[in-house]
């Protein structure tokens, strides 16, 4: 992602043509239709440009997730993104933190990020002047999605961005999103209508007194966004307009995010639990004020994870980590991937290809993967050779996990032998037939492996009666060390868990970051990995049931489970091990 520009000084275009489309269910972006456009009029020529199109889209509340399908397929074809900064993003009830989620998580690495903030801290941009921050690349023609954090339709900005827009002749889609009234409440275990009465009135406390009129004596469920400040002031307001002081208020920062926090009060004992919290609940906030808030408790479904909050070192290569980050997320925990080993070619390649020669001519009866990276390094052999998929007929193919099957599946070879049991070289072995005179009319295995591999699935091998080629198709190699703040990190028990999926993983990790602090959980695949830990010094506090990533992340779940069930029977304050820092345990 291209760093954030600054807003330059641009000038106006002047025509009167708009087209709409706020259908999110729309797969293609409609045509700009110009207004003088007629039946008859000649169709436009590679010489006549089309006219510039923004698409203003909605990031909904917080989770990158949480967007609509359409404003994904926009953000994935941006060439330029036009985002709010600081107060304008926070007028809409939702942090600007929302808008950049969805921009790391739906954009390419090369969109260029545009920010509405004015330079120097000078007053804030009019409508027409950052409606002209997307129609400068656009009439360029870059696609630009002008991206507001939360719904678009609630953001004050969106009228005259838009105005503005059909007076320079833009093509215009508009996509909204998931409301920070609707969605915050909910993932804090609110629901803002009832049997009883589905009235749901939100108020932007910025507005002042004179919004906070308009809702005081109204049925149902408030819901107020805006800064501690804001919130307070209404709360204050609504009092001495005739509500209850002891009504019950549920406030969230962080809304939809693994940052989420609730707190609770009153409307009179609102002011005093906001400033004893003060940076602990960042802005802005959603405040909720209705029945829905009496069952909180009951209801919170996403606080209640068992990682909800957790930050995990993940100390994997980015490629290989996604199916582990996706589940922690899953559990309610924050990834960071630190890749500890990084892949390269063998040293001499004459071993890989007299391998795959054989392969081709008919020397092996099995070839068996061990690894992703093994199916990588074959594959760009084959690549080399000008050989695809097809060149596996007639061999029997083995995979040792689901993982690396799939990789298999996706270059479209469908593997004869995964085990079912352990997913592991030991699992594999167990399963494989041995070598049979009369069935199998060739008795060699081809296993391309990486320089580290062990031992024992040839050994085992070879005792079944099988000939084996081990090749070395990659070599892993300890990666260059992370950055200083994640050194820190990882040295003063700002992590609270550490998955390691292999014994390579714990020996890199150590090697080029240091130890884990003694307050972070350890978390291990198997018994290797285990070993390997407790040699150097870790005191392993989750193993895997299997040796798979996914029974890594549901063990290493089902132990933050058991933490707050205990801190909860305690009748103690559930905290995450980042927070128990003081207490931390001793290591072996």
């Amino acid at each position: 992602m291209t760093p954030p520009t600054a807003a330059p000084a641009l000038a106006g275009a002047s025509s009167d043509a708009v087209t709409t489309a706020p259908d999110v269910a729309a797969t293609t972006a409609p045509a700009a239709v110009p207004a003088a456009a007629t039946p008859s009029a000649p169709a436009p020529t590679p010489s006549q440009p089309a006219a510039p199109s923004v698409a203003f889209v909605g990031a909904g509340p917080g989770d990158p997730g949480l967007l609509t399908l359409r404003a994904a397929e926009l953000l994935a074809a941006a060439d330029v993104v036009v985002v709010d900064r600081g107060a304008e993003a926070s007028a809409t009830g939702a942090s600007d933190a929302a808008a950049l989620a969805a921009v790391q998580r739906h954009c390419r690495a090369d969109v260029d990020l545009v920010e509405t903030a004015p330079a120097d801290g000078g007053a804030p941009l009019t409508g027409a002047a950052r409606a002209k921050l997307a129609l400068a690349p656009a009439r360029a023609g870059r696609r630009v999605v002008r991206l507001f954090s939360g719904d678009a339709a609630s953001s004050p900005q969106l009228a005259d961005e838009l105005a503005a827009a059909r007076r320079a002749g833009a093509a215009v889609e508009v996509v909204p999103g998931v409301s920070v009234a609707t969605a915050v409440p909910l993932y804090a275990g609110i629901a803002t209508a009832t049997a009883r009465c589905s009235d749901v009135h939100v108020l932007d406390a910025a507005l002042g007194e004179a919004a906070v009129d308009a809702v005081s004596s109204v049925p149902g469920t408030v819901v107020i966004t805006g800064t501690a400040e804001e919130v307070v002031g209404a709360a204050k307001a609504l009092v001495a307009a005739g509500r209850s002081g002891s009504l019950e208020v549920a406030v969230t920062s962080g809304g939809t995010t693994t940052s989420q926090r609730t707190v609770g009060a009153t409307l009179t004992s609102l002011p005093d639990v906001l400033a004893a919290e003060g940076e602990h609940l960042p802005e802005p906030l959603v405040a909720v004020l209705g029945p829905g808030t009496s069952k909180r408790d009951k209801l919170a479904w996403f606080e209640s994870r068992p990682l909800f909050g957790w930050r995990v070192l993940v100390p994997r290569t980015q490629a290989q980590s996604s199916t582990t980050v996706e589940r922690l997320a899953a559990a309610g925990a924050v990834s960071e991937v630190v890749p500890t080993i990084a892949v390269e070619p063998p040293r001499s390649p004459h071993q890989m290809e007299k391998a795959v020669r054989g392969l081709v001519t008919g020397r092996y009866e099995w070839v068996g993967f061990t690894s992703v990276n093994a199916v990588r390094a074959v594959k760009d052999k084959f690549a080399e050779y000008g050989l695809d998929a097809r060149a596996f007929s007639g061999l029997k193919v083995a995979a040792v996990g689901g993982v690396t099957a799939a990789e298999l599946r996706a270059w479209g070879i469908e593997p004869d032998l995964v085990p079912e049991g352990e997913q592991s070289a030991a699992g594999l072995l167990a399963e494989w037939p041995p070598y049979d005179e009369v069935l199998d009319p060739i008795d060699r295995v081809f296993l391309p492996r990486a320089d580290i591999a062990t031992d024992t699935l040839v050994e085992g091998l070879q005792q079944a009666g099988w000939q084996v080629d081990d090749v070395t198709a990659y070599r892993t190699v300890r990666a260059a060390p992370p950055p200083a703040p994640v050194r820190d990190a990882i040295k003063t028990g700002a992590f609270d868990a550490v998955v390691f999926t292999s014994s390579s993983t714990v020996r890199n990790l150590v090697g080029i970051a240091g130890k884990p602090h003694p307050s972070t959980v350890v978390a291990c695949i198997g018994p290797a990995t285990c070993a390997t830990a407790t040699e150097l010094g870790l005191r392993v506090d989750v193993q895997a049931e299997h040796a798979s990533t996914a029974a890594l992340v549901d063990a290493l779940a089902a132990y933050g489970a058991q933490l707050r069930t205990q801190a909860e029977e305690a009748g103690e304050p559930v905290l995450r091990p980042s927070e128990r820092r003081g207490g931390a345990r001793r290591r072996r």
